[in-house]
């Protein structure tokens, strides 16, 4: 798991994990890339991330893939992050393309479910918290 500050060099991320893995014999290497959209006038979206909560998740989907003797990897962006650019990158290297295909989705659908990132979104120099596009934690928030 690697984490940025600001957006992601896609290029460089990307190329590194190829070159990591060049003498691996993986069949397969299915990447995501996650871009910010320009909608509902923002500039961007900053990013709040729990990082002991989100470590634990991710080491949990490293066990989970090399149980299919396959790779997961994932950079994420902390802070803010324009429009047009990517926060979010996560890769699937596996022997087998079904194994890779199946594990890239199960793991971008559960990374938007359960990592503990908050959203902001960025409307005229200010940061606005996106409530609709946060992760809710049990246990969490001034009440708890």
């Amino acid at each position: 798991m690697e984490l940025y500050h600001g957006c992601l060099d896609t290029k460089e991320i990307f190329g590194r994990w190829l070159d990591e893995q060049s003498d691996s014999n993986y069949g397969a290497y299915i990447p995501f890339v996650g871009t910010i959209r320009a909608e509902d006038g923002i500039e961007g979206l900053s990013f709040d991330i729990y990082e002991p909560i989100l470590q634990q998740w991710f080491e949990e989907w490293v066990a989970r893939a090399k149980a299919q003797g396959a790779i997961v990897k994932m950079a994420h962006a902390i802070g803010d992050v324009p429009v047009h650019t990517s926060s979010y990158i996560s890769a699937v290297f596996s022997p087998k393309r079904r194994v890779a295909l199946e594990l890239i989705d199960a793991f971008v659908e559960d990374f938007k479910a359960n990592a503990p990132i908050w959203k902001y979104d960025l409307k005229g120099g200010k940061r606005l918290y996106a409530e609709d596009r946060s992760t809710p934690m049990d246990g969490a928030g001034v009440l708890a």
